[in-house]
């Protein structure tokens, strides 16, 4: 999961639960996941570009900007 690339489809931030499409080549397809930010106080609005760098299973991950 780590290093894998989506898009917000639910705001990322602080005190909040976002939500992201992940694209999962091992699984050859994308799925939902929850997701936070990787760097605290940092906002991601609906639509940004991320990459995925902390992933808790089932279904949450840490995200960033993937600039690019």
């Amino acid at each position: 999961m780590i290093g894998c690339t989506g898009r917000v489809t639910g705001r990322v931030g602080p005190g909040l639960v976002g939500e992201v499409l992940v694209h999962v080549p091992q699984r050859q397809g994308t799925e939902a996941f929850l997701a936070y930010p990787a760097a605290p106080g940092e906002l991601l609005p609906v639509g940004t570009p991320v990459v995925v760098v902390d992933y808790q299973p089932p279904r949450t991950v840490f995200v960033a900007p993937a600039y690019g």
